[in-house]
């Protein structure tokens, strides 16, 4: 291996920590904004900024790429819906149960794209990825039954908050499908700019336009985080990929669930009033490792299809 392509392993890393770490922290500030917002209005903002961004910079530099607006082609058109259910699930999942908990439950979707790797795309498995689908299974059954508990006063939102990630993790495999396809012939931010653009239109009706008028400062500030995350995950993906291993992107991205636990577990510890926090208890966290530690698994071992990968840039998204 030579320096530059030291040098672009390194740059690829980075870029996967960024997307890691921006990750981890949203579905906190995302919690936080549903004391103003409703879910359907934060996650049209989401889109809309994004989605304003790309376009923007299309308009200013190579104007002849929006013509896909006018006529995008169908797959395109079927992911970008799948994206808004996405969006909208992890969402109405941190509503109804916790950010942890939203941020655990949908590890779900790397594994459920593994398995359509295997059996749609037909990518080799091994004995070590079979493990690994194992053990995230087992820590998922493990994680959900005992989060229940700690739900028993509601059992009813904890269901409804689990069927909504359930939902945007089988949407999001869908997506991810699409877009290993479409990312071959179309560069990934204009493919980005139409999937965030079509969710953008179609929620518009539903949003509280006027919550909006009604936010402070320190709320305005959190929602334009919120689309910037968005923006600058997605554009540091796209980055990592370029640089790196599609399969060390992937390990990197999967652990985001690491940070968000731990910021929940320092804001419990110092009894913040700005968010409801949740403490797990040692069978949920020993769920969550072995969800986490199958996913990392699943990915790790399938570095093998090296060659497929690297063709595919995708990674978890909410």
């Amino acid at each position: 291996m030579g320096l530059t392509d030291i040098s672009s392993n390194y740059k690829g890393v980075l870029y996967a920590m960024v997307t890691a770490l921006l990750w981890g922290f949203l579905p906190i500030f995302l919690k936080v904004s549903l004391n103003d917002l409703d879910p359907i209005s934060i996650v049209w903002f989401r889109f809309t900024f994004a989605f304003s961004i790309l376009f923007i910079y299309y308009f200013l530099t190579d104007k002849k790429q929006l013509k896909i607006i006018k006529r995008p082609p169908l797959f395109l058109v079927i992911a970008a819906l799948a994206l808004g259910v996405n969006y909208l699930g992890f969402m109405q999942g941190i509503n109804y149960t916790s950010p942890s908990n939203a941020q655990i439950t949908m590890q779900t979707a790397p594994i459920l794209l593994a398995l359509v790797g295997i059996f749609v795309f037909k990518e080799k498995v091994n004995s070590k990825q079979l493990l690994g689908f194992g053990i995230a299974g087992l820590g998922l059954f493990l994680f959900y039954r005992n989060q229940l508990q700690v739900f028993i006063q509601d059992t009813e939102a904890f269901n409804t908050g689990f069927f909504w990630i359930e939902l945007g993790a089988v949407m999001w495999v869908l997506y991810a499908s699409l877009q290993k396809k479409l990312v071959l012939k179309y560069p990934p931010q204009l493919l980005n700019m139409v999937l965030y653009g079509i969710p953008a239109i179609l929620y518009a009706p539903f949003v509280d336009f006027a919550a909006f008028s009604n936010l402070d400062f320190s709320s305005w500030m959190i929602v334009i985080f919120l689309g910037m995350n968005t923006l600058i995950a997605y554009g540091c993906l796209a980055l990592a990929f370029k640089y790196t291993e599609a399969y060390k992107v992937s390990l990197i991205v999967t652990v985001n669930p690491i940070i968000t636990l731990l910021t929940m577990a320092i804001l419990a510890s110092i009894n913040v009033q700005w968010i409801k926090t949740d403490s797990l208890s040692i069978y949920s966290m020993l769920g969550a490792v072995l969800v986490i530690g199958g996913a990392i698994t699943a990915v790790f071992f399938s570095r093998k299809n090296k060659k497929v990968l690297q063709k595919s840039p995708i990674s978890v998204k909410k």
